[in-house]
């Protein structure tokens, strides 16, 4: 396929760049509060417990979704490298730049991902 003129290329290249950076430090600075709750009946009562597994659980979900957004960024550079970007992965045709500006991670056309 061929590059994209109607896309600044080097643009995208750096937005998801930034992105990637940031969903990396916003995962590593709560990596605490993914750890496994303590289960000390002494320190601590069986609320807050469930308060603190709450918590843990709520992290770890959100770092989930950092996580899936983290591998669509990748396959993104990866379609950038190789000049896929910007074409659907199921059908090939272009995808509008508009779709890709409101999510430049966007894989397929609007008909392919109905």
């Amino acid at each position: 396929m061929n590059e994209r003129s109607d896309l600044d290329l080097a643009a995208v290249r750096e937005a998801l760049q930034r992105e990637r950076t940031e969903i990396l430090a916003m995962s590593a600075s709560t990596a605490d509060s993914r750890r496994p709750v303590e289960l000390d009946q002494q320190s601590v009562g069986r609320l807050s417990r469930m308060d603190a597994m709450q918590v843990q659980a709520m992290a770890q979900a959100v770092d989930a979704r950092r996580q899936g957004r983290l591998k669509r960024i990748e396959a993104a550079l990866k379609r950038l490298d190789t000049g896929d970007y910007g074409y659907c992965l199921d059908c090939g045709e272009e995808i509008p730049a508009k779709r890709l500006a409101t999510d430049a991670v966007t894989e397929r056309c609007v008909d392919c991902a109905a």
